[in-house]
């Protein structure tokens, strides 16, 4: 197997994100080669061929002209997989790239198994294995789902010519709307997932981040059901949090949700299903019904 890792590049920087493909990489043991349109100035520190194609002239986003380019580099290195980020570049380029090469494609890619790649369904409450009938693959992995690799290692860079304007224009990046809270700014952490019941639950997680000094945060089924705003949302579709300590109420882990907080210092779970996702990456696993629990331990802190 022979895999082209495209990398990606933002506001005139690599992103780290493009460790993360080198990681999946090396977990599978798989012979690899980059893709990047980027810069000299801006390369993965990484020992393995990058085809590089100047940002300058193939400005940070154009579909069209990258899926050339990127078919280009495919062709050169003899690869029979392509692997992106699950990112909003890698869902405009995969589908372009399946459909050039009539080869399958497969997304949101959050683990491999014997019989295939597993991917989240039916809102991330199932999963399923999917393997590629066709020759060549591509594949989006999802955020977080696999280690970065460590930087480490001088790339071996083969540019490739620009040629062409594509039918895109790059004018910029335009920053999302603040909203009331920056989740990211908190050093103390509760959300809430379905396990909390209803919505009248909210003021319950409300209460008991107040007593511990901090915010409160929800997983995406609960702001998906109205019952917390978009920028309470901890994840890969919501905002990505690192506090001192994290409260998981009632969520079960789904790898989007783990992905957004998994890099907490210290994580406590409350969960009634002691085999839940969420046991894996929190520090204390708390069996027990967050209804019952999280009043207990607000009374308790005098909250």
């Amino acid at each position: 197997m022979k895999a082209l890792l495209v990398g990606e590049y933002r506001d005139g920087k690599l992103l780290n994100s493009t460790y993360e493909l080198i990681g999946f990489a090396r977990q599978q043991g798989i012979d690899f080669e980059l893709f990047l349109v980027g810069s000299h100035a801006q390369l993965p520190e990484v020992d393995a061929k990058i085809y590089l194609a100047d940002v300058a002239t193939a400005k940070e986003y154009n579909p069209a002209l990258h899926k050339q380019l990127i078919l280009t580099a495919a062709q050169k290195s003899g690869a029979d997989t392509l692997v992106l980020l699950h990112s909003s570049y890698g869902w405009d380029l995969a589908p372009r790239l399946a459909l050039a090469l009539e080869a399958a494609q497969i997304s949101e890619v959050v683990a491999v198994t014997a019989d295939g790649y597993l991917l989240p369904a039916c809102n991330a409450k199932l999963r399923r294995t999917v393997k590629a009938a066709t020759a060549q693959t591509v594949i989006t992995l999802q955020a977080g789902a696999f280690m970065a690799a460590d930087p480490a290692g001088s790339p071996e860079v083969e540019e490739l010519a620009v040629s062409g304007t594509g039918n895109t224009e790059f004018v910029g990046y335009e920053q999302a709307e603040a909203g009331d809270v920056d989740l990211a700014k908190a050093d103390v952490i509760v959300s809430a997932g379905r396990g909390i019941g209803k919505p009248e639950n909210i003021p319950m997680i409300e209460a008991l981040a107040k007593a511990l000094g901090g915010e409160y945060g929800a997983s995406r089924p609960v702001v998906d059901a109205g019952w917390a705003p978009h920028d309470r949302q901890v994840g890969t579709t919501g905002q990505v949090v690192s506090p001192k300590l994290y409260v998981a109420c009632g969520i079960s882990g789904a790898i989007q949700h783990l992905a957004g907080m998994k890099k907490s210092e210290f994580i406590l779970a409350i969960n009634t299903d002691k085999d839940a996702p969420i046991g894996e990456v929190a520090d204390v696993l708390v069996v027990a019904d967050v209804k019952q629990f999280a009043p207990a331990l607000t009374a308790k802190l005098g909250g």
